[in-house]
């Protein structure tokens, strides 16, 4: 009964007080602030006099009425442009019996067996173009793109890309599709919130509510774009190529790969950025067989901390220029070995990997300016973006005869060929740029992007050079090849 007494007191006191504080606030003059007033410049950021910090328009939420507030109408303005993505296979099973007439009698063939993989997509294009990412559809011989209204559509694959684990879509129909818009992923903040879109494990789209985690992720070990959105908005396997919605209504980003130990969500995903999707996307409207990157004629490597030290710097930051093109746009501007690039147009590069990206979102034939330090000083150098040059020798040769190498395709290598296929810039020498399914080459495991370098003991220069050593009559081969910078010794015979 006392407690009962005491908290009537205390409540009746809580009153009085809430009501003295509020005839003195309105005795207050009109520039005074407020408690309310003062509660919300704290939480803006101010110091409490009324006079809050300039900035962006961000807050804790606070009031009820603020707590209370719903993300189901962003959902329904973005849902109905994130799609399923199905892709399936056809993979021959090889039986044991294969090949002999007596056992195939009475077992048979092995049937095929269908493998399919699914996903999800985000509708960028009201023509049908739809984005996903590229290892959901890698290999796939049929892929089909379901609406979240029930519709289901046969897609054709416009470009891919397995570096950057993204690849573009196409579907037809007589109206329009619903879309998301693209936007500007430089604008996120860490700490800004984020939507998840996507069909998770299969079960049905599905949203997820995060913030931004991180930025400019690096060596995550899922593509080699190094340049990843970190958000903790739940995503699981099935989310690969869903939507990374801001605020906004706008695509930011295209859910990848997450981190985890069990193959569950724990709150560390990653999402390629827009920036690149846009870039990727105009590059599949324009018909482009590859993704094409700017070609600046340099090299570049990371600015360890003894290299930092050395060149006066307070800390490693940037992308050291380790060599120059003669020819290239980077010698025009002056560039030169030594120097390090610290800013892309305005933006700082924390790393190689940095430039990196910040190239490849930029368009072929336009102009880049480059904050450099160069012997201890810093400027602006403009550079032009141009397309990498074909070269003086880009035929293809097909190896025949009875070598190893039947069945590949071959040719020099050029600064556009070695952009195609991922070599790294200033390599040199006799590259595999195709090869046969069922040819020798295949079954000796050669690879696209594989670069010949030596045959029974001559040095390989050209493409011809190694069509005429191929095409010998010989029963024993030595050879030695490089791939993905490890060089591999093998001699057999065959």
């Amino acid at each position: 009964m006392r407690a009962k007494r005491l908290s009537l007191l205390l409540l009746c006191g809580w009153m009085a007080v809430a009501g003295a504080a509020t005839a003195q606030e309105a005795a207050k003059p009109a520039e005074d602030p407020g408690l309310s007033d003062v509660l919300t410049d704290l939480l803006s950021g101010g110091k409490g006099d009324g006079s809050a910090t300039p900035g962006p328009d961000r807050r804790v939420p606070f009031g009820r009425e603020e707590m209370q507030l719903s993300f189901a109408p962003l959902v329904k303005d973005t849902a109905a442009a994130v799609v399923n993505v199905y892709a399936s296979q056809q993979a021959k099973v090889r039986s044991p019996f294969e090949g002999d007439p007596f056992f195939e009698q009475f077992f048979g063939r092995a049937a095929p067996r269908q493998r399919s993989s699914l996903g999800s997509g985000v509708m960028v294009d009201a023509s049908g173009i739809v984005v996903t990412n590229n290892h959901v559809v890698q290999d796939a011989d049929q892929v089909k793109v379901a609406l979240s209204d029930g519709r289901e559509f046969t897609s054709k694959i416009l470009l891919k890309d397995e570096t950057l684990d993204l690849a573009v879509l196409k579907i037809d129909s007589d109206k329009p599709f619903p879309t998301v818009p693209i936007g500007d992923s430089d604008a996120l903040q860490v700490g800004d919130l984020v939507l998840a879109i996507g069909n998770p494990f299969g079960v049905g789209q599905t949203t997820t509510s995060g913030i931004v985690s991180a930025l400019a992720r690096t060596h995550i070990g899922v593509a080699d774009s190094s340049f990843f959105i970190q958000t903790d908005a739940a995503i699981n396997p099935g989310n690969s190529g869903g939507a990374l919605i801001n605020m906004g209504g706008q695509l930011v980003g295209i859910n990848t790969a997450i981190f985890s130990r069990g193959g569950g969500s724990i709150g560390i995903g990653f999402a390629i950025p827009s920036n690149m999707v846009r870039a990727f996307t105009d590059a599949a409207k324009s018909g482009a067989q590859f993704f094409e990157r700017p070609f600046v004629g340099a090299t570049f490597e990371p600015v360890t901390p003894q290299i930092a030290e050395s060149l006066g710097m307070d800390h490693p930051t940037g992308a050291l220029i380790s060599s120059v093109d003669d020819n290239g746009p980077a010698a025009r501007a002056g560039l030169k070995p030594g120097d390090v690039v610290l800013a892309f147009n305005g933006k700082a590069v924390e790393h190689m990997e940095a430039l990196d990206y910040r190239m490849a979102t930029q368009p072929i034939g336009g102009k880049a300016t480059l904050q450099v330090l160069s012997k201890g000083e810093e400027k602006a150098v403009e550079v032009a973006l141009e397309r990498a040059p074909e070269g003086t020798s880009a035929n293809e040769v097909l190896l025949r005869g009875r070598s190893p190498f039947a069945g590949a395709k071959v040719a020099e290598l050029s600064p556009r060929l070695a952009q195609r296929l991922r070599v790294a810039n200033g390599t040199k020498g006799v590259v595999i740029v195709d090869v046969d399914g069922g040819s020798p080459a295949a079954g000796f495991g050669f690879r696209r992007g594989d670069i010949v370098r030596e045959l029974n003991g001559e040095e390989i220069a050209t493409a011809q050079q190694l069509k005429q050593l191929s095409e010998e009559d010989s029963r024993w081969w030595r050879f030695t090849v490089e791939r993905d910078g490890r060089v591999m010794r093998q001699m057999l015979r065959y």
